[in-house]
């Protein structure tokens, strides 16, 4: 019997790690993988570099097909080699034309931006759905099934207008077993972590002076470690990191979630890597309420996300017709009663 042929959209290396995640549960399916793409005008722009700042281009693709590349994965740029039986895809804001009639699973990366203008002009005017970034995760309703996070993310998708058939509760990879970054080698601790953020390399605003001087008040003397987002712009940041906390260590690379485990407060603003830090029972400091930060909160199902998912997906496969409450019981993880 042929096996049954899946493409894995990744973005940037997180999504698509744990997307590689899943693929480990389905041995008996021919995977393959690509970085994320659109088309049109969109690809257009993407192919002369204009969207570098983007998961459709620059650092995040290079990244992403290094990672893929370092784990000899199938590369298929595109999704143009195969016909493919399942997609899954770590972001819905773009939806490739190729795809649009083959069965989609859609997982949720991580955290998502505070809704805004932006937000409402899509939702009520069909604005595209990339202009409002990952505030509009969810809205498309172009896929066969949302795996999300938690109970708490459910209800959030739901208001955002997202089909409540169409998710179900798996728990994330990579955002699942926090507990495991415990054991690492990284050599400081008791110190105040700040994971800064790439709004200004996205076009959004930043007022980097203010939010390095807040930084340095809520460590009230304990040494400071910041660690730089992927897609930011390095000497930038350094230089003012240096000018307005002197004594600050700088990471531009490394494992945050070991700094995360070593550290005593961690300080963000719209980064998923708070929910680590949430599950570990970190200080927080973050542009989001703590209860709602509380109530969001990746399940901790001990690393078996992607297994869970992979699971799901092999049934939509056998049977293409299977109703939510069917995937979600095959997930094995209990629908909350307020949901």
């Amino acid at each position: 019997m042929l096996k049954k042929k899946i493409l894995f959209i990744g973005g940037s290396v997180n999504q698509t790690s744990m997307l590689h995640k899943i693929s480990t549960y389905m041995p008996d399916c021919d995977c393959w993988f690509s970085p994320y793409y659109g088309d049109g005008y969109i690809n257009f722009l993407a192919q002369h570099k204009m969207l570098d700042f983007s998961i459709l281009g620059g650092e995040f693709k290079r990244l992403t097909l290094e990672y893929l590349n370092d784990n000899n994965l199938q590369i298929d740029y595109r999704g143009l080699i195969n016909d493919y039986d399942l997609v899954f895809t770590g972001s819905d804001l773009i939806i490739p034309k190729n795809i649009k009639k083959k069965k989609i699973i859609l997982i949720q990366e991580g955290m998502t931006d505070p809704e805004n203008f932006l937000t409402f002009l899509v939702k009520y005017f069909n604005f595209p759905r990339w202009l409002a970034s990952t505030s509009t995760t969810g809205m498309s309703n172009q896929y066969d099934l949302f795996c999300v996070a938690s109970h708490g993310y459910k209800e959030l998708f739901i208001k955002k207008s997202a089909n409540p058939e169409k998710i179900i509760v798996t728990g994330i990879p990579n955002f699942d077993n926090a507990k495991e970054y415990l054991k690492n080698d990284f050599p400081y601790k008791n110190y105040v972590l700040v994971a800064t953020s790439d709004s200004r390399e996205t076009f959004k605003y930043e007022n980097r002076k203010k939010f390095i001087k807040h930084c340095v008040k809520v460590a009230a003397g304990k040494q400071l470690i910041f660690k730089l987002h992927p897609n930011e712009k390095t000497d930038r940041a350094i230089r003012e990191i240096n000018k307005y906390a002197p004594g600050s260590v700088v990471f531009n690379n490394g494992n945050t979630n070991h700094m995360i485990a070593n550290c005593d407060v961690l300080i963000t603003k719209y980064s998923s890597v708070v929910y680590i830090g949430m599950a570990l029972g970190k200080e927080i400091h973050s542009a989001f309420n703590f209860e709602v930060l509380k109530k969001l909160t990746p399940l901790q199902n001990n690393g078996t996300s992607a297994e869970r998912i992979a699971r799901v997906a092999a049934h939509l496969l056998e049977v293409p017709n299977a109703t939510t409450e069917k995937l979600q019981e095959i997930s094995g993880i209990k629908e909350a009663l307020n949901t």
